[in-house]
């Protein structure tokens, strides 16, 4: 069973803080609407708990946790034994991505309470002190992690625009490219050649064009990835989050210092070079034959 550290705010049954009145408060007011700390559970304080190589027993965990609680940040909802059996397993409420990076706020490094304590010096606060840096300094690495997967959906969301339609714009010239080719190969387009051949340059133009226009998005989704590739988050679990699930299916080139390759013009001009070299060389054999 979870019990609760006596925060400023009580919990409601969906774990989100909620506020008090202004006279149960001795600030006078309402903290989380200050942006303090309000109330979040924590491990059962009776039962010890492992920190890497370090077993914590249940006083120093409240002892810890009690000098902690003005350094945990607001959106911090839940404290768990790990899974694996050791450490601290944290929860928070969800980043948008737009919120300034997680990151220990100066006043842990202030507190008198926390501030380093060789061991030759007092032992047992060197102790305490070590593990309660470890567990903060745990917590918000956890929460960047969290907050950089958010920061990665939040701006995928800003560039993909029209990318979809785009797309789909895209796939229609292609396949309309590939039925003017295909029906070269039969025998209704010999007698109309020229006007086959024609129709081709222009679902040749058609789908370079719309091959352009989505590169148009498709460089800055790629810059978005680049900028995030140490990301959690995979490309395209990355674009389902942001609402594009379809978009594991895109062509987005790469950047690389700066520069954007592979990108789908390339793609559609290696197809249309192709398609003009088959063509001239049935040209120059249906030359050769006729002049036999």
């Amino acid at each position: 069973m979870a019990s609760t550290i006596p925060l400023r705010t009580p919990l409601d049954e969906s774990e989100l803080a909620h506020p008090v009145p202004a006279a149960a408060s001795k600030h006078g007011g309402d903290a989380a609407g200050r942006g303090e700390r309000t109330g979040t559970s924590v491990p059962d304080q009776g039962v010890g708990m492992s920190l890497g190589s370090t077993t914590i027993t249940a006083d120093e965990h409240r002892q810890i946790f009690e000098r902690l609680e003005p350094h945990l940040p607001p959106y911090l909802r839940k404290v768990e034994p790990n899974p694996s059996g050791w450490g601290l397993r944290f929860e928070f409420a969800p980043f948008t991505g737009r919120e300034k990076a997680p990151a220990v706020p100066r006043s842990f490094y202030d507190d008198p309470r926390l501030t380093y304590v060789s061991k030759t010096e007092d032992p047992v606060e060197h102790r305490l002190r070590k593990v309660a840096d470890h567990i903060l300094s745990d917590l918000y690495d956890q929460a960047c992690e969290e907050w950089k997967d958010a920061a990665y959906v939040a701006d995928l969301r800003q560039v993909v625009k029209d990318a979809p339609d785009r797309w789909k714009t895209y796939e229609r010239e292609l396949k309309a490219l590939q039925s003017a080719y295909d029906y070269l190969r039969t025998p209704q387009a010999g007698p109309e050649w020229p006007a086959a051949i024609s129709r081709l340059v222009d679902a040749q133009e058609r789908a370079l064009a719309a091959a352009v226009a989505f590169d148009e998005r498709a460089e800055d989704i790629a810059r978005v990835h680049n900028k995030h590739l140490y990301s959690d988050l995979g490309q395209a679990q990355a674009l389902a989050e942001a609402g594009y699930p379809e978009g594991a299916h895109w062509h987005v080139g790469s950047t690389f210092d700066g520069y954007y390759s592979d990108a789908l013009r390339e793609e559609a001009g290696r197809l249309i070079e192709q398609q003009e070299s088959h063509v001239a060389k049935v040209a120059r054999l249906s030359a050769g034959m006729a002049r036999s």
